[in-house]
């Protein structure tokens, strides 16, 4: 992998990191406890559970996303950064900046 890829491989997970800080933030709001004497308006109560239980995943799943982010910055490092760890050919780079926390090529994810 050159500098040059690496560098924004860099900016690339930096962008991706503040979108999903800004996700979970907004996901936050749409998880706090549903008060039961609140007015709802259309939406039924149940409705409103079921929506709150749908955004909880979705929380749940962007905070993984960024954790892993996060862990793949310090791994830009490594030399063995960019190489798929079970058949240990390079990744390629559009998968990288799709997914900079890959560790393996599609190839090896698929079988």
């Amino acid at each position: 992998m050159t500098e040059a890829e690496k560098a924004t491989l860099i900016e690339d997970i930096a962008r991706q990191i503040e979108e999903a800080e800004r996700e979970i933030a907004r996901l936050s709001e749409e998880v706090k406890p549903i008060p039961p004497d609140r007015a709802i308006g259309r939406l039924t109560r149940m409705e409103a559970i079921n929506s709150k239980s749908v955004a909880e995943a979705n929380l749940r799943t962007a905070r993984t996303r960024l954790a892993r982010l996060q862990a793949a910055l310090p791994r830009l490092e490594e030399e063995d950064y960019g190489f798929c760890r079970k058949c240990e050919r390079p990744i390629p780079f559009k998968r990288l900046q799709l997914m900079p926390d890959s560790t393996c090529c599609v190839t090896c994810l698929s079988r």
